[in-house]
């Protein structure tokens, strides 16, 4: 079971190093709000921080990590001007559940969906929850996979980080 979870952690390894300081990709993503496709690198706001939270409905990590942020966001965003959106990896047999999911629970941040993993394989990662910052020029400069709570303030710092330079 060890050797099992040093494998996986070593493989999340290489993929976040992988995936960090790269440029957008322009992989097509779908607005849940609108309904709309867009690039994903289009919807990046260029000379802004922003944080990306990888999920699915089905995902209880996911979930406590987005409501956990959502939570956090006022306070953070009082003291850092950045951008947060989320981006549901959910099939398309269950788009309307995840549009409806971030309706009833009213979130106001930007969420998109990823319907056939495009934009994962993009990227560069196979397991969510899985949370990525972009910095001011636009590039990946951090990932992590999995949550647990108290690890919000350790992305925050990240934030704080990559917003001064």
């Amino acid at each position: 079971m060890k050797k099992l979870l040093l494998l996986l952690l070593s493989i999340s390894l290489t993929i976040s190093a992988f995936a960090q300081n790269e440029d957008l990709p322009n992989t097509r993503i779908k607005d849940l709000a609108t309904n709309k496709p867009i690039a994903f690198n289009e919807a990046i706001e260029p000379g802004k921080v922003t944080l990306i939270s990888f999920w699915a409905t089905w995902c209880v990590p996911c979930i406590t990590e987005i409501k956990t942020f959502k939570k956090k966001l006022p306070e953070w965003q009082k003291e850092v001007d950045f951008n947060y959106i989320t981006i549901s990896m959910d099939e398309t047999s269950r788009e309307a559940m995840a549009r409806n999911y971030v309706k009833s629970n009213g979130w106001k941040f930007p969420c998109y969906i990823d319907v056939n993993s495009d934009l994962m394989r993009s990227v560069g990662f196979s397991n969510i929850p899985f949370t990525a910052i972009i910095d001011k020029n636009g590039k990946i400069v951090y990932t992590h996979t999995s949550f647990q709570l108290g690890g919000e303030k350790d992305v925050f710092e990240k934030i704080k980080k990559y917003d001064k330079e």
